[in-house]
């Protein structure tokens, strides 16, 4: 009698693990095929050219070729080669933990370049600190990321910065200079282009002045404020308040325009500078004391809003995790 009910609850067992196994395979399965419903449906909405899980240094490659790259979400940085903070007073000049190559394998795709016109060539600056980098080097950097990605495009700012010294010639003659070393890796329109016209180049913001149409002209640059730049056929709108005195307004001024940009049918160009500083003691400014507050402020709206057409922002101190965030709002 022992032996037969030890024989039936065996069976009895047996049948509800097998009953267990087939039912959440089953389940699984069916989960799996809602999950592939549903990134087929969000495939289709957003436009994705592939499936494939998104690779940070190579993102771009799961967007079509005839989308703009005004309705691209797009992580940037700040002062992109300020590695190098001021001597004696510490977060004065510093903006990014990142050299140029980790920032664009961790998905920026907007650079920030200053530079300082010296000896006929171009010395990255912020401010009077030397950054211990060349454009060249930068340029170096660009130009082997996208070799090896031809799927992107680096938008890059270039501004002069501090003072002239030692040259024969115009900043814009000395730019020319540097694009004519590697011209095919340039696009000099002035028009906001389709991400397929852009692929496997860099594409300039120019905020220097030029004698013949050269980049997207961003060079009527209003000063620690939110402005419009309207040229023929191209528009664009700039949140650059970075004097901050508060970070709540900082913070309201971004916000207002990722919802602006989210929002826009015309085609316009977003720049939201989510970097600034903070006046101390003696005028001092602190850098990390608006990026401290800021990047988790940013990190916590894009947790929530996981879908939309941003526009183009340029970070400081930017890490993989938040460029992630931002990347995943186009797909």
């Amino acid at each position: 009698m022992f032996k037969q009910n030890m024989k039936r609850f065996t069976a009895i067992t047996l049948g509800v693990v097998t009953a267990s196994i087939f039912f959440s395979c089953s389940n699984d399965s069916m989960l799996e095929r809602d999950s592939n419903e549903n990134n087929l449906a969000s495939f289709t909405k957003a436009g994705r050219t592939s499936l494939a899980p998104i690779e940070m240094n190579s993102w771009m490659s799961g967007l079509q070729d005839n989308i703009s790259i005004s309705k691209i979400s797009i992580p940037g940085t700040h002062d992109s080669g300020a590695r190098v903070d001021a001597p004696v007073v510490s977060g004065t000049a510093k903006t990014q933990d990142l050299s140029i190559a980790e920032q664009l394998n961790a998905g920026v795709r907007f650079l920030d370049i200053r530079c300082r016109h010296i000896d006929n060539a171009f010395a990255i600056h912020h401010g009077a600190i030397y950054q211990n980098l060349n454009f060249d080097d930068v340029l170096n950097a660009c130009y082997a990321f996208l070799n090896s990605h031809p799927s992107e495009t680096i938008i890059m700012s270039v501004k002069e910065e501090y003072d002239a010294s030692n040259t024969t010639r115009s900043f814009e003659q000395t730019f020319d200079a540097y694009v004519q070393k590697n011209p095919s890796k340039w696009d000099l329109g002035a028009n906001i282009p389709t991400l397929g016209a852009v692929r496997g180049k860099i594409k300039l913001l120019r905020r220097f002045s030029a004698g013949t149409t050269k980049g997207i002209n961003a060079s009527p640059w209003a000063d620690n404020t939110t402005f419009d730049i309207n040229n023929s056929g191209v528009q664009l709108k700039v949140q650059d308040y970075y004097k901050v005195t508060n970070n709540d307004d900082k913070w309201n001024g971004i916000s207002s325009l990722l919802n602006e940009a989210k929002n826009d049918t015309n085609g316009k160009l977003f720049v939201n500078f989510t970097s600034g500083y903070k006046p101390g003691i003696f005028g001092i400014p602190s850098i990390p004391t608006v990026s401290n507050n800021i990047n988790p402020r940013l990190k916590t709206f894009f947790q929530t809003n996981t879908k939309g057409s941003f526009g183009v922002m340029p970070i400081d101190f930017v890490n993989a995790e938040l460029s992630e965030l931002i990347v995943k709002t186009n797909f």
